[in-house]
């Protein structure tokens, strides 16, 4: 039976290396010799360290710059809140986002109940696998999927006829 897996999953290499080009702007522009200002990657959370909320600002531009480039969709970035640490340094902690949460699978099955397109989803984990008995049902539901979520960088994967 035809099928493809609905997932919200960032290639994280390409997040590395945007960290990592972005860490090497902020070594050589003017604007921040003598700053704390710094970012860094760990598991799937980075965390930006600067003066002020402004300097913050800025690096998220050019981490946002930087992943453009790398063809990583923004909306993976789940921004923190700004938190004060010793002296007059801030840093904000950025999630990045991996898996399709609970609650956004169950809107996906219900936006396919109710579309009236002969297809049936599934959640699988951190994933929504989408069946159906043709392949031109499975095509509608991913282009009504990509039309209506459009919060989510959702991509299909796994798709087999």
């Amino acid at each position: 039976m035809p099928s493809f897996d609905t997932v919200c999953d960032a290639k994280m290499v390409d997040v590395k290396h945007a960290v990592e080009n972005t860490t090497k702007e902020i070594t050589t522009r003017f604007d921040f010799k003598g700053t704390p200002a710094s970012i860094e990657l760990k598991d799937k959370e980075i965390t930006v360290i600067g003066d002020a909320e402004f300097q913050l600002t800025q690096i998220e531009d050019i981490l946002r710059n930087k992943l453009t480039k790398r063809d990583v969709d923004v909306r993976f970035l789940d921004m923190g809140d700004v938190q004060k640490i010793g002296g007059d340094k801030v840093k904000r902690v950025i999630k990045v986002r991996s898996g399709i949460e609970t609650e956004v699978a169950k809107k996906i099955q219900r936006l396919l109940k109710d579309s009236k397109i002969k297809v049936q989803g599934a959640i699988q984990e951190e994933k929504v696998r989408v069946t159906g008995a043709k392949r031109d049902d499975l095509q509608a539901a991913m282009a009504l999927i990509k039309k209506e979520m459009t919060d989510i960088p959702l991509t299909f994967d796994n798709f087999r006829d």
